[in-house]
This record gives structure tokens, sequence and C-alpha cells, in this order.
């Protein structure tokens, strides 16, 4: 993609709940049909968390988002739908996201980070994988064995956590502090360069603190009812749970 002033300011990095913004064009890539702004409070695909969609409200019209990606450098590009307008470098744009979309998502992480914070506490097991869509995710887990019942007494346990409506607060540390307590970093792979100083962590307060760059609810309680839907064994000490929230489906009963 072409070069773009600087990497983009990540508005949702501090502000979850921003869902309307104004930015300007820095930057236009025909070939993908995307632009790049300043700042932008779309997320972009990373770490198992899907993109934002919304619009962006171009002088001319509105141009539906239907992608967006942060590459190596930094820079958020934003796809518009084929038939949307290009604008020009220096334009000021609009941006809403799909907030039902985003919200969702938020509290939808947020559950997984409880479902962590649960296993860890009660296991000590570190994350495999995860992956996550509007509504439902999954984690794998590095464990020995998984069943029905160890499936239902998650459910219970990461409910009672939804229950006592904890604060989830975003807060930076120092590499250096943060390298003194290694649960910080779940994924048996520690796939966060060693140049991320300071670290950006969401702490689920009295119960889980983890390294993440993704969008959250500001309180447990916001999440709602969580279902475990499925337990399975994906392999020799890698067991996946799968949770949904208020979407139709049924917990394992």
């Amino acid at each position: 993609m072409p070069d773009a002033p600087g990497p983009t300011v990540l508005l949702y990095a501090t502000d979850g709940y921003l869902h309307e913004f104004a930015s300007e064009v820095v930057g236009v890539d025909e070939s993908s049909h995307a632009v790049a702004l300043t700042a932008t409070a779309f997320f972009p695909t990373g770490g198992g968390q899907p993109h934002d969609t919304g619009t962006l409200h171009l002088p001319t019209a509105p141009a539906a988002v239907t992608s967006v990606a942060k590459d190596r450098d930094g820079v958020v590009w934003h796809t518009l739908a084929e038939d949307a307008p290009l604008p020009e470098v220096g334009i000021r744009v609009d941006g809403v996201l799909d907030w039902e979309r985003r919200y969702l998502l938020m509290r939808t992480h947020t559950a997984l980070h409880v479902l962590n914070g649960v296993i860890w506490l009660d296991h000590g097991a570190r994350v495999t994988g995860a992956h996550m869509t509007p509504g439902e995710g999954r984690l794998d887990f590095e464990l020995p064995a998984m069943s029905q019942e160890f499936g239902r007494a998650v459910e219970v346990r990461v409910n009672e956590q939804v229950e006592r409506d904890l604060p989830v607060r975003v807060v930076y540390l120092a590499r250096a502090e943060a390298d003194h307590d290694p649960s910080l970093i779940r994924l048996k792979a520690n796939l966060i360069p060693r140049s991320i100083d300071p670290l950006r962590v969401i702490d689920i307060v009295g119960l889980d603190r983890q390294a993440d760059g993704g969008t959250h609810v500001a309180s447990s309680g916001e999440i709602g009812p969580v279902r475990v839907t499925k337990v399975q064994s994906k392999g020799k000490a890698n067991k996946r749970v799968r949770i949904s929230l208020d979407n139709g489906q049924g917990s394992l009963g």
C-alpha cells in the first residue's frame, strides 16, 4: 500500500465507546479501494477480534466501510464499498461505526477474558488459540482433558464473575514492569513484539489482567448471561471451549 504519514491514532484504544468521530484522509490506495485517516475509531482485524464496519461520510456521499486492516507501519486502512467514490488526500470525513455490531463484539471479547481468567485461576492453563464473531467466541487451552461436566462448571464460574459486575479498565504498563508478571501474556506462544512498550493491559478488577489490543465493555455486568455451548478436544493438551451470549443458542444444559 502507498505510504501515509505516521501511524494512525487509534481512538478505540482509549475509548471503546466512541462510535462517531471526525478525521482527515492522509492516504488513498486505489488498488484496494481503501483510505487511511489521521485517526480512527474503527477497529482493524487482529488478536482474534474481527474488524468494525460502518460508514465514512465523505463530502460527496456516504461510503460503507466493509473491511479494516492495520499494516506493518501502524497505518489503518479502511476499505470502502466498490461503488463508493474515493476521496482526495486532505479531505475531512466523519466516521460512524455500526454500533450494534461493535458493542456485541465488546461484550463477546470481555466474556472471553472472563473465561480466560476463570480457567487461569482454576487450572493455570495458557491459551493456545482464540477467535470471535459478534455474540460468539472460543478459546483453546493447554489442558490435558475436557468433559461436558467441565463445561457446565465453567459456565457457572463465568456467570458468577459476570454477575459481580467487575470494573474493566484499560491501563498501560512499561514492558520492564510487565515482564515481572508472566500472567499478563497468556498465549502459549508470546506473539507480542518486544518493541511494543508500554503494553496495553485490560484489567478486569479482581479477576484478570491481560495484555490486549481489543475493545471491551466497562464492566463485566454489561456482558449479560454467558453460555458454554461446546467443549471439545483439538489434540493432545489442546482443548476448546465455545461460548455464546444472547443470540439464541442454548448451553450444554
